[in-house]
């Protein structure tokens, strides 16, 4: 059973059938290996770490760092819905929960598979970092799995325990990058597929042209252009677009 806690909602879309790979196909296979073994007995997945953590094999604590808009949370999110199949799973985003206080970490060494996003949010800060040291070693006795994202890998984020930052330095830690003009192209296209429309090549291109070439605004953008399409009964042409942005 998903587990959601304090009203946050997983878009149905964040899915790893949305997850266009580019460059972060290792991550995203060893992303479904977490969900597939979660709740349930699972083979060792292969998968390289590419940071500080590498190698190959199961491991309990799972890495995800780079920029904004690279898919961290899409791939957390990913996690969870394909692992409350197995068992018992929650999604923390910590930028907004965090300012609730480290009570919202209560309780969650019981579940099976727990995603933390913007760790990075509460390094530093010596209560959060106990409490994630217990959560972190209870997790581990457990055999459960713990995947968190941040903007940088753990050896580059001011610890308040040492100690802690080390036990994070020895997970499987994935940097993931930013996609290409043509990768993203397709990230639209695969996007649009999924909502059940087709995004043309001349207007995935214009798009990318006229707005900034994060895949935060563009997916988001291109949400907003579907529900105008699906009242209007109207296709995703440029002209269309220009009408609805009233260029």
């Amino acid at each position: 059973m998903q587990q959601i806690p304090l009203g946050v909602r997983i878009p149905d879309r964040a899915v790893f059938e949305s997850f266009f790979p580019g460059r972060n196909a290792q991550a995203v296979e060893y992303a479904m290996g977490i969900a597939a073994r979660s709740g349930g007995v699972g083979e060792a997945v292969a998968g390289r770490s590419g940071g500080a953590g590498g190698g190959f094999g199961t491991r309990s604590v799972t890495w995800l760092c780079g920029p904004s808009s690279v898919g961290k949370t899409h791939l957390l999110q990913s996690i969870v819905a394909r692992a409350s199949q197995r068992g018992r799973t929650g999604y923390f985003p910590l930028i907004e929960l965090a300012p609730l206080g480290v009570g919202v970490l209560d309780g969650l060494t019981s579940l099976d598979c727990l995603c933390l996003d913007d760790l990075d949010q509460v390094v530093g800060r010596l209560d959060w970092e106990k409490t994630l040291f217990g959560l972190l070693r209870e997790i581990q006795e457990r055999d459960g799995n713990l995947v968190v994202s941040a903007t940088a890998p753990p050896a580059l984020l001011p610890w308040s325990l040492p100690d802690l930052g080390s036990r994070f330095a020895a997970a499987a830690i994935f940097q993931l990058h930013e996609l290409d003009e043509g990768e993203q192209q397709k990230a639209l296209q695969l996007h649009a597929h999924v909502r059940g429309f087709e995004l043309p090549d001349d207007t995935a291109r214009w798009l990318q042209r006229r707005f900034p070439r994060d895949m935060r605004t563009l997916y988001g953008l291109l949400d907003t252009l579907d529900e105008a399409a699906l009242v209007a009964q109207r296709r995703l042409t440029v002209p269309f677009i220009r009408s609805v942005l009233k260029e």
